[in-house]
């Protein structure tokens, strides 16, 4: 109930949009300066040297051992800094080697903080846990970290060296940019220059307000600007948006005020594991399954707990790990620009992650793989990874968890009842004793509250222009 409340404000807010109030003159043009002031950042659109740096490291593709990969191949500026295709995850500067990651949005990384095991919850409510730090399983700490890394892995950029990158930059036509900002004697030191990109990147993707623009329609609307009226539909999907006994996606994906003032950055920055398929060749059809899945069934990417990430490693195979299978809660903005969910990349729709999110519990056999059974074979749902169930077929749900960790599944309404024991009101996992829904029960959502929560979530992609005539008649309209 906690976030329930918190979320009645915002469709409060919302709602008063939708009456009509204009609250200026502004447009949905001008959302980028009224996205710095949310953001509790700089209003400033002339770059330090630092970024300005930064701004040409990021599309430099001499950085990467094959001379032919920057930081912009796989954050394209042109799809919210995120992936510009829908591979589930990127092949590398060596195009034989593809990544085991799907590339998230470096969109409003800027109030991050940092990672810590018992990080408080921007709600100011929940009790504290693992959160904050970047990549899926937070083991960068700052954004200068997090811009260092893909350059030395040999599934990404795949430079040589640190000492490769820095004589690329010395080499290039901003190396005088770069000592004016660093220092004259930067390249004496290859660690300090090393580190340096890496600052100049995070310089970059501080200051430039393309990195945080907030310019959706969402924005326009809890500013009370012209352009931001949502529509019917839209505002039934914020409403379920922040329904703690419906969809619930407020519980991770904060809408209010967060850390450093920010506001609607759709994410706590705490850690779930939410059981998603194991993206592989057991899915019939996958276009695009993950190499490294299908090489080795029994290797496993465990999120905060590894394979990438070495501290919470489990002491023994199969001995239950509090950290395992957990990842990083992405922010939900632009998500309706993506076409590539989840750490793994499994799933290519919002429309198909909204309805796993619905029926994971209820109906398993949509998602996992299933052995067995006997009679006529089911056609599952367009949305559904399985494209038919055999009736009394054993569902391997969880499949890309062990079980000795599969108690860390979360079970928060809609994915479970959210039923937790009475001696245990705030447990959220399986095996705290939170209750699953049954197979075959009903969804928490209908699909009809599935298409306007997919309408609301449309309403958080930047860029937005008000059309010149209102729409009367489409999908998110009534």
């Amino acid at each position: 109930m906690r976030k329930f409340f918190s979320g009645a404000a915002l469709v409060a807010l919302l709602a008063l949009a939708a009456c009509g109030g204009d609250g200026g003159s502004q447009t949905g043009s001008a959302g980028g300066a009224a996205g710095s002031q949310g953001a509790g950042g700089t209003t400033a659109t002339t770059l330090s040297l630092a970024a300005q740096v930064g701004q040409k490291a990021f599309v430099d593709q001499t950085l990467s051992g094959g001379k032919n990969m920057s930081c912009s191949s796989c954050h394209s500026p042109q799809y919210a800094y995120g992936p510009p295709n829908s591979l589930s995850v990127q092949l590398g500067s060596d195009p034989t080697k593809a990544g085991t990651r799907a590339v998230p949005s470096l969109r409003y990384k800027d109030a991050t903080p940092p990672y810590a095991d018992n990080a408080a919850n921007p709600d100011g409510v929940t009790l504290a846990a693992a959160g904050g730090g970047f990549m899926w399983d937070g083991r960068a700490a700052t954004l200068a970290e997090q811009a260092t890394l893909p350059l030395l892995n040999p599934l990404e950029m795949n430079a040589a060296s640190k000492a490769a990158v820095v004589a690329a930059v010395q080499a290039g036509n901003y190396a005088d940019l770069f000592t004016q900002a660093f220092g004259a004697n930067v390249f004496a030191d290859t660690d300090t220059a090393f580190a340096a990109v890496g600052t100049a990147i995070q310089a970059y993707e501080t200051e430039d307000l393309s990195f945080h623009p907030y310019s959706s329609k969402y924005d326009l609307a809890l500013q009370n600007k012209v352009g931001g009226k949502l529509t019917p539909a839209e505002l039934r999907g914020a409403s379920l948006f922040s329904a703690g006994d419906v969809a619930n996606c407020s519980a991770c994906h904060y809408a209010g005020v967060n850390f450093n003032g920010a506001v609607g950055l759709m994410t706590d920055f705490t850690y779930q594991a939410i059981g998603a398929p194991r993206n592989d060749s057991s899915i019939p059809g996958n276009p695009d399954p993950i190499p490294a899945a299908d090489a080795d069934p029994t290797s496993f990417d465990l999120g905060l707990c590894g394979p990438l990430r070495t501290d919470h490693t489990p002491a023994l195979i199969g001995t239950p790990d509090p950290y395992c299978g957990k990842f990083k809660v992405p922010t939900l903005r632009n998500a309706a620009t993506r076409s590539v969910f989840f750490h793994n990349g499994v799933f290519h729709s919002l429309n198909q992650v909204v309805h796993f999110y619905d029926t994971r519990d209820t109906n398993p056999e949509y998602w996992y793989p299933a052995t067995g059974g006997s009679g006529t074979p089911v056609a599952t749902p367009s949305w559904a990874l399985q494209l038919s169930v055999m009736p009394g077929a054993t569902v391997a749900k969880f499949n890309d968890m062990p079980l000795a960790h599969q108690r860390n599944v979360d079970e928060e309404v809609p994915l479970g009842t959210g039923i937790t024991p009475p001696d245990n009101v705030a447990a959220t996992m399986l095996g705290d004793g939170v209750q699953p829904r049954a197979p075959g029960s009903t969804p928490s959502m209908t699909d009809a509250q599935i298409a306007d929560l997919v309408c609301f979530l449309g309403t958080l992609s930047d860029g937005y222009q008000p059309p010149a005539a209102t729409p009367t008649s489409g999908a998110c309209v009534n």
